[in-house]
């Protein structure tokens, strides 16, 4: 298992389009992967989840990850999120 700090930079954070991007790129490793804030943590893998955690911009979340492919999930969510999304928007 590893985890990751990482901040969302982008305007609107993970809300709606963003979220959803995010999570299909979650989607698209085979390990567990979760998103922590505070005390929570919430199954990357569901919007419901993600959009439950009202992540806006600055906000610092932990990403972990459990897997065979868990480095590459950490490193290619926390490139998604570092790049702000702007695609997504």
């Amino acid at each position: 298992m590893l985890s990751r700090e990482v901040t969302v930079v982008n305007v609107v954070g993970l809300h709606a389009r963003p979220a959803t991007f995010f999570i299909q790129k979650a989607n698209s490793y085979k390990s567990s992967i979760w998103v922590g804030k505070d005390d929570r943590r919430v199954n990357a893998k569901s919007l419901l989840g993600v959009l439950s955690m009202g992540i806006v911009k600055g906000t610092v979340v932990t990403l972990i990850a459990d897997g065979e492919d868990e480095k590459e999930a950490l490193d290619g969510l926390e490139e998604l999120v570092s790049s702000g999304l702007d695609h997504c928007e």
